[in-house]
């Protein structure tokens, strides 16, 4: 899917210009945090979850701006009305600074394999612990190198290990276990409090499972 618009600061704006300066300092050292929305036929999913996850990621390192939440959602819905009623994602980067920016960029989706669901993934450990884990930062090094590993591997992605020897997460998923009717999963503390985590517990909870964190030793 070809998109023609992106929204910056709360305007929309043609594709072309969805740049970012090489001066921009905030943007090199990874000062900003992001979300990934996924949007089908119109209806941005989680939306509220997500943005109130991004002004918390602000928040926890220290990212001061001016942008609202209901601010966000127009400029949401009013990119959604020009990209049209299809699939697609939507990642919104908010970067710190002086003057700090809110843009909005449409992107084509990529799903998993469904393969994946009948016969499992492949994963990979990798010893790194992100220094902000409930935010979802541009700093993002590690978990790109701990990816490329899992890719180079043939692997789904890779599970972080922290300096306790424990699993706390992968790069890009959330990390359960299953005992019965018990499902278990390190520390919220610990881990990024994702958004599919919390509705994977959410309906967890209506069939009737127990949930449990605790330090999952690898």
């Amino acid at each position: 899917m070809e998109f023609k618009y992106f929204s910056r600061n709360g305007k929309l704006a043609p594709i072309e210009e969805a740049v970012v300066p090489l001066s921009n300092i905030e943007y090199q050292y990874g000062f900003g945090v992001y979300e990934t929305i996924r949007v089908k036929d119109g209806v941005p999913y989680f939306l509220k979850d997500h943005l109130e996850r991004l002004q918390e990621s602000a928040r926890i390192i220290g990212l001061t701006h001016s942008f609202t939440q209901a601010g966000i959602e127009k400029s949401i819905a009013d990119l959604i009305k020009k990209s049209g009623k299809d699939t697609y994602n939507l990642k919104i980067l908010l970067i710190g600074g002086t003057n700090p920016t809110l843009s909005i960029i449409p992107l084509n989706p990529r799903f998993p394999d469904k393969k994946l669901y009948r016969d499992g993934a492949h994963f990979i450990t990798v010893e790194y612990e992100r220094a902000f884990p409930q935010a979802k930062t541009l700093n993002m090094l590690q978990s790109y190198l701990a990816y490329q590993k899992a890719r180079e591997a043939e692997a789904y992605d890779a599970l972080l290990i922290n300096n306790k020897g424990c699993i706390t997460e992968g790069t890009r998923t959330n990390f359960f276990c299953i005992s019965g009717r018990t499902i278990i999963s390190p520390p919220e503390k610990d881990v990024l409090p994702g958004i599919m985590r919390k509705a994977v517990l959410r309906v967890a909870k209506n069939e009737g499972f127990e949930f449990e964190e605790k330090d999952l030793r690898f």
